[in-house]
């Protein structure tokens, strides 16, 4: 126990009182007058730590001992209550209690305890200018008396650690001053039987989760607690619940619970009291959901994810300052992030509506109380340069490891101009979700993993000895994930090369957008192995009730160890039922399930399986495999983001783009293929439309660009050329003018390629003649019956948008029945690898062949053979003129 002390040591004797705290200060600062400062601050400082440890926690007459020896100080802290053994904590920066034995642990040059039948004594040796750790570590004493043994599912680290900060420093300040703070109703028993419980529980909590390998956000415990102390943790609960009531109602110091702290300490002490009078667990994940702490919240805050995040996203802690940004959200408001960190948030807010922000955010604080945390609401953004940026705004509440609760606000643009200053909101609220801000498509990039506290030894040394094979089976996996666009071929491949390196077969489900899981891929190393098409597609609904491992992993839990796989009639829901089935019929001695999550959604689970039983998965490879479900989880939500981009750019081009006129005596085809290697919208376009004087115009062509602003100057240029075509049809040289003269009035940044044709038919006789004027775009193509080519290309002249005073020039060409017109972009002809006159040779070879190809044919045949990985839009126009009688 250190050093014996001598004989006649200085000591004292102290009751158990908070004023004697500072007594205990003084009187080892007055025995150590002699000793260097900084030997001499330290040890009061400490001592001071302890002697209110002695206060809250024992409670006992405590006699106090103090000597220096060679510049060394030597201290003891005794009290009477042995079986009230030590609960260090882990460090956290941000904890308001727990602090007095870190604060040992980091200042003395030695620490310890000894504990006899009917005395525990806490000593500490500090030495000048001694660096380095001590050498010495806390005993801690287990509980007595006979134990049980409770299961946690799913607790959330991040969460256990903030609520039980939270509920601490709640008891902390009932004990210390409880008749200011109006609890002298509450029994000195009941709160001295509180703050026992909320040790024992600290205590026992410490010891489960050190046996773990915490490198998940949630964990799964076998916590052995007093098998009589369920009466005791329910006192807890009552007297938290009064305190928590009181600080709601500014009666206390200490600031009222936030919705998700107070909703886990009741799922805790329930489950505790529950199962301790023989109740079943039920997994934190199948608790219904609080605004700020729905059940898949369960990963700890990371400002990399936020850094990382497509959508704009700010981070601001209790104090209302910003503590992390991305880039997205500093440059929808006109700043560069690292100059936004820091300030208050009240620096985005317009001025006029600060103080109403302030009200609502100390309003949250003060009574634990959400308005609107978690609904997405318009508000209006200050920005940098004064403007007011329309934006819907929604905030949650999300625990970080190191004991912080933060705020998360995502910002998404609506479509509504900036503002000049003076109308509107931004921060009166508390309050997520929309869509990404900026250009097109990004690849997300993987934020930094959240490692919790490893605990133990086995652990890193287990990652030690594993390095480089991770290193290999990560670089494998990563070129699978980024093999590929498809999703399921993006799945199928990296699930072969985990069951090449790690696991013997594997499987992964999804959740789609209506709650539905489907089971998208199962690889076995066994090519022989009975995968049916049965065991694919949708499994059952992720309902709130559904129980199991399947459904936990799906609702935000894991990874999941599974040593002993039950039988498929031991299902606790249809969605379990449809897993232990796959695992029956495949095979399984052990298997992990791990979450697919992106950000803080989960999006679908990972299940790895080993089918023998000589070498079982274990909780040293939960670590691995978590990493490795992020990575495919990020695989996941990039390729459906590029699909999701990708339908949307498609069906907006095609929103944008005409139904054809039905015109006497003329077939008329029109088709139009995106680009296979780009997820955005283009600027090809095409059109035709029937004129008040009978003629049909057609038209074709490109905006420079491929972005969303292509195709809004594509759909400008088109209906301004619509009503010029209208109002002054003829020649199409002047159309083309006009619509040039009135692009470069209205809008100076595009260019764009064009030709507008009129089909006219003189008299009844079956030819009709084609009066054409192209602005840079390619020729049209004429292809008679037999098969005769040639391209039209005497009317060339500038693109749109160069120099609308340069002359233009109408050409007229008869079409002969039966002869095909082709219209088309660039996308068709052009190639990287080869010269453009290749790709219109090419052109006119393969619609010479076809030419007698009904129309439709023609165009089908056209796309099947141009549109493979075509790396550009093709958009194509084909006329056909028909004699009288022939169907149109």
């Amino acid at each position: 126990m250190g050093s014996p002390f001598p004989p006649g040591v200085p000591s004292r004797r102290l009751a158990p009182v908070a004023r004697n705290v500072s007594v205990a200060r003084r009187f080892v600062r007055s025995v150590l007058d002699g000793a260097a400062p900084e030997v001499a601050d330290t040890a009061e400082l400490l001592a001071g730590e302890l002697m209110t440890n002695v206060v809250i926690h024992a409670r006992t007459e405590a006699e106090v001992r103090v000597w220096a020896v060679d510049g060394r100080a030597q201290v003891r802290v005794t009290d009477h209550r042995p079986e009230c053994g030590l609960v260090p904590h882990d460090r956290h920066a941000y904890a308001c209690t727990g602090r007095g034995l870190a604060l040992v642990e980091e200042l003395a040059t030695g620490h310890g305890v000894h504990s006899t039948e009917d005395r525990k004594t806490v000593w500490f040796e500090v030495r000048p200018r001694t660096p380095g750790p001590p050498t010495s570590a806390w005993e801690t004493l287990a509980p007595s008396g006979r134990m049980a043994t409770v299961t946690l599912n799913d607790v959330p680290y991040s969460l256990y650690w903030a609520a039980q900060q939270h509920w601490e420093g709640l008891l902390r300040e009932l004990f210390l001053a409880p008749a200011a703070a109006g609890f002298a109703q509450v029994p000195p028993a009941d709160l001295a039987t509180a703050q026992d419980t909320s040790n024992m529980i600290c205590a026992c909590m410490t010891t489960a989760v050190r046996q773990e390998t915490p490198d998940s956000s949630t964990l799964s415990l076998l916590v052995a607690f007093p098998a009589d102390t369920a009466p005791d943790v329910a006192t807890l609960s009552r007297v938290l619940d009064q305190g928590d009531g009181a600080a709601q109602q500014a009666s206390l110091l200490t600031l009222p619970a936030l919705p998700q702290l107070r909703a886990f300490r009741h799922w805790l002490f329930e489950e505790i009291t529950g199962q301790l009078s023989g109740g079943h667990p039920t997994a934190w994940t199948m608790t219904p959901g609080t605004p700020g702490a729905t059940p898949t919240d369960l990963a700890p805050w990371d400002a990399s994810e936020v850094e990382a995040a497509n959508v704009p996203t700010v981070a601001a802690d209790d104090r209302n300052r910003i503590i992390a940004v991305n880039t997205a959200a500093a440059g929808l408001l006109g700043w560069q992030a690292h100059d936004l960190l820091e300030q208050r948030l009240t620096v985005l807010i317009p001025e006029h509506l600060r103080s109403r922000h302030l009200s609502a955010f100390t309003s949250l604080l003060l009574t634990g109380e959400p308005r609107i945390l978690g609904r997405s609401v318009p508000v209006r953004a200050l920005h940098r340069d004064g403007r007011l940026v329309p934006v819907r705004l929604s905030v949650q509440t999300q625990e970080a490891v190191d004991g912080r609760t933060v705020f998360v606000a995502q910002l998404s643009t609506t479509t509504t101009p900036p503002t000049a200053p003076g109308s509107a909101s931004f921060g009166a609220q508390d309050a997520s979700s929309g869509a990404a801000h900026g250009g097109g498509y990004a690849t997300r990039p993987a934020p930094g993993p959240v490692h919790l506290p490893v605990t133990t030894k086995k652990a890193r040394r287990a990652r030690i000895d594993r390095a480089a094979p991770e290193l290999s089976l990560f670089a494998e996996a990563g070129r699978a994930l980024a093999s590929t666009l498809d999703l399921n071929e993006r799945l199928r491949r990296v699930c072969r090369v985990l069951t090449q390196q790690l696991t013997d077969w594997c499987a992964v489900d999804l959740i789609d957008e209506h709650q539905l899981v489907e089971r998208v891929c199962i690889v076995h190393r066994d090519p022989r192995a009975p995968i049916t098409p049965g065991h694919f597609g949708t499994l059952a609904p992720l309902s709130g009730t559904a129980s199991g491992t399947l459904p936990r992993v799906l609702r935000g839990a894991g990874p999941l160890l599974i040593d002993v796989i039950p039988p498929a009639g031991r299902a606790r829901s249809p969605l379990d039922a449809r897993q232990l089935e796959l695992l029956g019929q495949l095979g399984g001695d052990s298997a992990v399930v791990a979450p697919l999550r992106v950000q803080r959604d989960v999006i679908g689970a990972l299940t790895l399986v080993r089918t023998g039983d000589e070498r079982p998965f274990t909780k040293e490879d939960i670590p691995l495999i978590a990493e490795l479900a992020r990575s495919v989880a990020l695989g996941v939500d990039n390729a459906r983001l590029h699909q999701h981009t990708h339908t949307n750019a498609e069906q907006l081009q095609r929103a944008l783009l005409p139904q054809l006129p039905r015109v006497e005596h003329l077939e008329l085809a029109a088709r139009y293929l995106p680009s296979s290697t780009t997820a955005e919208v283009g600027g090809d376009w095409y059109d035709a439309f029937t004129l008040p004087n009978g003629d049909t115009a057609l038209v074709i062509g490109d905006v420079t660009g491929h972005d969303l602003q292509a195709a809004v100057s594509m759909s400008t240029l088109r209906n301004m050329l619509r009503g010029i075509a209208v109002n002054h049809p003829e020649p199409p040289s002047d159309v083309l003018h006009r619509l040039d003269l009135a692009h470069h009035t209205l809008t100076l940044h595009t260019t764009a390629t064009c030709i507008y044709t009129l089909l006219k038919n003189h008299g009844s006789g079956p030819e009709h003649s084609l009066h054409h004027s192209s602005a840079g775009h390619p020729p049209p193509l004429l292809t008679g019956p037999d098969g005769h080519t040639r391209y039209l290309d005497t009317a060339g002249g500038l693109l749109i948008g160069l120099d609308p005073d340069l002359p233009r020039h109408t050409a007229r060409t008869p079409l002969p029945p039966h002869s095909t017109l082709l219209l088309y972009t660039d996308g068709l002809i052009e190639r990287r690898t080869e010269p453009l006159d290749h790709g219109m040779t090419r052109l006119r070879q393969h619609t010479a062949r076809h030419a007698r190809d009904p129309l439709h044919t023609f165009c089908d045949d056209l796309i099947i053979e141009y549109g493979t990985d075509n790396t550009d839009d093709i958009a194509l126009l084909a006329l056909r003129p028909t004699p009288p009688g022939h169907p149109g």
